[in-house]
């Protein structure tokens, strides 16, 4: 119905199409459009956000000082005979879920649920054992499986035509927020808190991707990045959503290898200290009402918070908004408090002040010795 309506269809669908590419038609258009505006309506007019549209090209230097150069990738393993390449813990999730209602012993259903939940985050060593002990193949072919390697998401691409100035199709948009902090503070009179948002592109070079537009090479992503004084976490606006009450999946019902979620409201939440800030907890409501004023029923969403194993270094909290569907639990949106972790790998690179000045109550007397040369 989705082709024929001409919701959307594959690119190049003459051409025989490309996997993880998709234009979308009027119908497909007119739906995108609405959902765009009603994000707007809901978060960027609302609260007061300053709005951004920053260039999907970026500079290999801005990648390379965020860490994604480095880290932004995903482990493949390829069919020794055929060469087809595949995401491994993909493949993983795949085959447990496939065999996993055939199992009788209980001991072997906790320990793959346990893979299940964790397998995301293994290193190419722990993906090798899993699959060696599973006795995954191509599912495919039957084939065996290479082992895991590293493969970088980002496209790659020079920018002019001497091919000295390298860049990437950005995988994620808020790297454009971070570069332009000065500029959206100078413009917001350097009041704090603020937040900036931004609709646009990504660009991540997938796989395998074979889930429709659930994970794809090109796609729209709406994000926000709110500052606030790391000294004073809470939110003018929290008793909107206080009351509210979400199904949270916390960190050590988790590595507990308990499926139990937690209903709790986001006030009691914080109070609790399951939710780290005040900040974070509106965030997750605004994003709760978000979801399920676009149709999302509210017995289809959780928020999982990450793991200790999982969880950035220099992340404070994280919690994934995730949906029930055909294709099991999916993140579509994260909430995280990312410390000052992006501005001062920025600062330090370039040497440009990215900082928010504090009113001080009172003034600071200040003695300093200076030498004074008598000529």
């Amino acid at each position: 119905m989705l082709k024929r309506k001409f919701f959307y269809v594959p690119s190049f669908e003459i051409y025989g199409g490309v996997s993880g590419l998709y234009d979308y038609g009027p119908l497909g258009c007119a739906l995108k459009s609405n959902v765009e505006q009603l994000w707007r309506q809901h978060f960027v007019l609302e609260e007061d956000m300053l709005e951004v549209g920053c260039s999907s090209m970026t500079l290999s230097d801005v990648l390379q000082t965020s860490g994604h150069v480095d880290k932004f990738a995903d482990f493949m393993v390829k069919d020794v005979k055929t060469g087809t390449c595949r995401r491994a813990d993909k493949l993983i999730e795949e085959h447990i879920q496939k065999v996993l209602p055939k199992k009788k012993k209980a001991e072997e259903i906790a320990e793959l649920e346990k893979i299940l939940i964790e397998v995301e985050n293994y290193e190419a060593e722990q993906l090798d054992e899993v699959i060696e002990k599973l006795k995954i193949k191509d599912p495919e072919t039957g084939n065996a499986l290479s082992k895991a390697v590293p493969f970088n998401l980002m496209f790659a691409a020079d920018i002019g035509p001497t091919g000295h100035l390298k860049g990437y199709l950005r995988p994620e948009t808020a790297q454009g927020i971070f570069i332009n902090f000065r500029r959206l503070i100078e413009y917001n009179n350097g009041r704090m808190p603020f937040a900036s948002a931004q609709i646009g592109l990504g660009f991540r070079n997938e796989i395998h991707p074979k889930q429709g537009l659930l994970r794809v090479r090109e796609f729209t992503m709406a994000e926000i990045e709110h500052f606030f004084d790391p000294q004073n976490n809470t939110h003018p606006k929290f008793n909107e959503v206080a009351d509210i009450v979400l199904p949270l999946w916390a960190a050590k019902e988790q590595e507990a290898n308990s499926k139990e979620l937690t209903s709790v409201s986001l006030g009691e939440a914080v109070k609790n200290n399951l939710i780290k800030s005040e900040t974070l907890a509106y965030f997750m409501g605004r994003s709760y009402l978000f979801l399920t004023s676009v149709g999302i029923r509210a017995e289809a969403i959780r928020f999982r918070q990450h793991r200790s194993n999982e969880m950035a270094h220099y992340a404070n909290d994280c919690w994934d908004a995730e949906v029930e569907t055909s294709y099991g639990w999916i993140e579509i949106a994260g909430h995280s408090d990312r410390s000052a972790f992006d501005l001062e790998r920025h600062a330090n690179k370039t040497k440009v002040d990215l900082c928010a000045a504090r009113p001080l109550k009172e003034s600071i007397k200040v003695q300093v010795t200076s030498i004074v040369l008598n000529r």
